[in-house]
């Protein structure tokens, strides 16, 4: 194995993916990343960049879905393993759907979650190939796909 693509599904309000980016490299890990736009007011307004202005907030956000819908699945279905981190600070649903989106598409889901969401994401757990409780726990797994 030369290189692998990795997805990495979660909410886009803070640094996680920039520390787990650096972590990889410098463990000298042969990874490139996708995710989805991590421009938080891009990622909104992208919809009406390009079909133009929208009549309502609700078909704003439709418009926006349809495009950030449109990247993930490009993006999550040309990688080799997908990373879900799901947190306590922020909700949790585009996480889950691009956790369901992998095990639909026949991705290797590693699942990154703290303790006390054991119980609400049970079923989905059930299906990732490894559950993690930290981003350093995710980057050793990716990691021992590279040893010899």
């Amino acid at each position: 194995m030369h290189s692998l693509t990795v997805y990495l599904a979660g909410q886009i309000h803070d640094d996680w993916r920039e520390l787990f980016r650096q972590q990889t490299q410098e463990r000298g890990l042969p990874i490139h990343f996708k995710g989805p736009q991590e421009d938080h007011d891009l990622s909104d307004d992208i919809g009406e960049k390009i079909k133009g202005k929208q009549p309502t907030k609700e078909f704003r956000d439709q418009a926006a879905s349809e495009i950030n819908n449109l990247r993930t699945r490009v993006w999550l279905q040309k990688s080799d393993v997908v990373v879900a981190l799901f947190g306590d600070q922020y909700r949790q649903w585009n996480t889950a759907m691009d956790a369901a989106l992998a095990l639909e598409a026949g991705k290797p889901l590693i699942i990154i979650r703290p303790e006390n969401l054991i119980h609400p994401l049970k079923e989905l757990t059930q299906r990732a190939q490894l559950v993690v409780e930290s981003p350093q726990q995710a980057i050793d797994a990716l990691a021992y796909l590279f040893t010899e």
